[in-house]
C-alpha cells in the first residue's frame, strides 16, 4: 500500500488523501458544529465542521451538507447526530485545478450488521496482532458498546 505524503502531515481534518483508491467509508456523524478554522495560511475562517465517531472531523462544504440532508431527510444540524453517511472521493475543479475532494453519497447506507461473538474474538486478535485496526472493523460491523469497550482496551 502507498502513502500519501499528506498523510505523514496528520493534519487535523478528513481528506481525500485517507482513501485507497475506490474505497468508500461509512462513518456515525456525532455532531456537527460552526467553528473557526484555522487555514495553512494562518487565517482564522468560520466553517461548518461535522465530528464523527472515531475518526477525524471533516469540514463541511455546502455540497456535503446538501447530501448528508437528503440522506436523512433533514436539514438542521442538531438532528444528524447518530446517522450514517457514506464518504467517497471524487474528482472536481476547484480553483481553476482538478483536485480530489471528499463526497458524502446522497443516500443513507444500509445498517451495518452486528458482530457475532466468534467473529468478535477473532477481530479482537486482529486488531491486537496489528493485522486489522478498529477503522476497518467499523466501517463493515456494528458493535455493541460492551464490544467497543473491549476491543478499544
Amino acid at each position: 500500500m502507498k502513502t500519501h505524503f499528506k498523510k505523514l502531515m496528520n493534519p487535523k481534518y478528513f481528506g481525500s488523501y485517507e482513501f485507497a483508491p475506490g474505497e468508500k467509508k461509512v462513518l456515525t456523524i456525532d455532531k456537527v458544529v460552526q467553528e473557526d478554522v484555522q487555514g495553512a495560511d494562518g487565517k482564522k475562517e468560520e466553517c461548518i465542521v461535522c465530528y464523527f465517531l472515531n475518526a477525524k472531523p471533516m469540514i463541511l462544504n455546502v455540497t456535503n451538507c446538501k447530501a448528508i440532508a437528503k440522506a436523512h431527510g433533514t436539514s438542521y444540524i442538531e438532528e444528524w447526530s447518530g446517522k450514517d453517511v457514506t464518504l467517497y472521493t471524487t474528482q472536481v475543479s476547484a480553483f481553476g485545478q482538478t483536485v480530489d475532494a471528499v463526497r458524502v453519497e446522497q443516500s443513507a447506507p444500509k445498517p451495518k450488521p452486528f458482530m457475532s461473538d466468534d467473529k468478535f474474538i477473532k477481530a479482537v486478535e486482529s486488531v491486537q496482532s496489528g493485522k486489522t485496526t478498529l477503522d476497518k472493523i467499523l466501517n463493515v460491523y456494528q458493535l455493541s458498546d460492551e464490544q467497543l469497550k473491549t476491543i478499544s482496551q
